[in-house]
């Protein structure tokens, strides 16, 4: 298991719920957490590998966020 780490302009309740369908749609994620108390707003993610990073990066595109590895 690995867990993955993004910057992201998740900023708030309902930005969460909005992206909540799309992340759990993915097989490949276990669980996620963004935490917005951060100025970052990090997008914590354990999924089965690191290669996931660019399907979770498209998947958070997709839900209309900005995401970045760090």
């Amino acid at each position: 298991m690995e867990t993955l780490k993004f910057k992201t302009n998740i900023k708030c309740g309902g930005c969460i719920a909005t992206v909540t369908p799309h992340l759990d749609g993915l097989a490949e994620v276990f669980k996620w957490e963004v935490n917005t108390d951060t100025p970052d707003k990090i997008l914590t993610v354990e999924t089965a590998s690191a290669a996931d990073a660019e399907l979770i990066q498209e998947t958070v595109k997709k839900a209309g966020f900005q995401v970045e590895k760090v």
